[in-house]
């Protein structure tokens, strides 16, 4: 691990995405037809959002993963490059499209989402070695679900010895082996990704609770559930609660999770508590739905720090 404390080193392995942000008054019925009101495109994908996350934050980031050799590589790589990401780690696919997800955007500002991984699911042993590479000196390897299983699992066993804390964000949701459970120091699933996993139905604090203590059953260190605007409720051997959420008026719900990862990895690799990561990552994620987009609504620690004042 590094020692320095105020600025950790964060290794993130993940997916490069291009999102595709359609914004309508309500989502269509299945074969209707309705006019939207505004398209846009902006760098995402939940490896690199929490990587720019982490690095606005004030970590030392570096990023491990593929995009493909057409017009969105360059500009994806030059947007993590732009916050201050180490992109050495990321290798150009000539074979596969760069990753997409086409955003639907409703008038109550929720998401549906539909992506296409492309060079991300091909990331194969290539990722590995770079990521030997990158975890030198690393206090935490951040994870998701938009790389192939068993390279992730490979990188979460590759991170361990060499002292990184694995804090894995098992989305998008899928049932998972219970390998991913026993290399998880941290898991962070929301409400969704909780019911899938433990076949608990989460939907207050009482039911999360009961899905967070199905995860350390499976192995899990630290159980985190996610739970929107209801806040967060955690569970470890030692320690467990619920973490209210922060009022904020939103714009769109897109990349608030990945701001609540990224927020959470800095903070557990600077040292502080399980319950004051938790609500430094919230408080994260709700400055991030206060702005558009995904990485360019990722919050400086300054602004997290005065949500965390008002909101104390």
């Amino acid at each position: 691990m590094s020692s320095n404390a105020d600025r950790p080193t964060i290794v993130v392995f993940g997916s490069i995405n291009m999102d595709l942000v359609c914004s309508a008054s309500r989502m269509p019925a299945p074969g209707e037809t309705i006019l939207g009101t505004e398209f846009r495109t902006t760098p995402g994908g939940k490896g690199a959002n929490q990587a720019v996350a982490a690095a606005r934050l004030g970590a030392t980031v570096r990023m491990v993963g593929r995009v493909g050799a057409d017009s969105f590589g360059p500009t994806l790589i030059a947007g993590l490059q732009s916050n201050g990401v180490d992109v050495a780690g990321i290798q150009t696919d000539s074979d596969n499209s760069s990753g997409i997800a086409t955003i639907l955007l409703d008038a109550a500002k929720q998401n549906y989402i539909v992506a296409v991984y492309g060079a991300n699911m091909a990331c194969d042993d290539m990722q590995l070695d770079a990521l030997d590479v990158a975890l030198v000196g690393a206090d935490a390897l951040l994870l998701q679900l938009e790389t192939p299983l068993p390279v992730t699992l490979a990188a979460a066993n590759r991170a361990r010895p060499m002292g990184a804390l694995v804090i894995w964000d098992p989305a998008p949701a899928r049932d998972l082996p219970s390998e991913v459970f026993k290399a998880s120091d941290v898991m962070t699933p929301n409400q969704i990704e909780a019911e899938l996993l433990t076949s608990v139905r989460v939907t207050d604090a009482a039911s999360a609770e009961a899905a967070a203590d199905e995860l350390l059953k499976r192995g899990v260190g630290t159980a985190v559930v996610k739970l929107g605007e209801a806040g967060a409720y955690y569970a470890s051997e030692s320690a467990r609660g619920l973490v209210q959420p922060f009022e904020v008026e939103a714009v769109d719900t897109i990349a608030a999770g990945d701001a609540f990862g990224g927020a959470l990895g800095v903070a557990l690799a600077r040292g502080q508590s399980v319950e004051d990561a938790i609500r430094y990552g919230c408080a994260a994620g709700a400055l991030a739905v206060t702005k558009s987009g995904a990485q360019e609504a990722m919050p400086i620690h300054d602004e997290v720090a005065e949500l965390l004042t008002v909101g104390a």
